[in-house]
């Protein structure tokens, strides 16, 4: 009966241990596409290609994991993107990993 039950324990913490990486590994890909994105937008300003925040959700549309732009903003130069990464918990349901960046140019004393 004790042997159940330790063996029980450890299913348990096993699977919490599953959805911690797997939550894990989703704030990664969200901070990953944030960066990605934030650059991309600021790049497109400076280089005058386009917008800063229709690059940023373009791009972040391709990047594995499904992420999403909750938001973006510009500010002179500066491009700030806010994306979400869904996980799946199990009996916890789906949520959401979020993660900010912001990318612009480098003025004169700031390096």
């Amino acid at each position: 009966m004790a042997g159940a039950g330790v063996i029980a324990g450890l299913a348990i913490l096993l699977v919490a241990m599953l959805y911690l990486g797997g939550a894990v590994l989703a704030r990664h890909r969200a901070q990953s596409a944030a960066d990605l994105s934030a650059l991309a937008g600021a790049s497109a300003l400076l280089t005058g290609t386009g917008a800063g925040c229709e690059t940023a959700r373009r791009l972040a549309a391709e990047q594995e994991g499904a992420p999403r732009v909750v938001g973006c903003t510009v500010d002179g130069g500066d491009v700030q993107v806010r994306i979400a990464v869904a996980v799946r918990l199990g009996r916890f349901g789906v949520h959401d990993a979020t993660a900010v960046a912001r990318a612009g140019p480098v003025g004169p004393g700031q390096a």
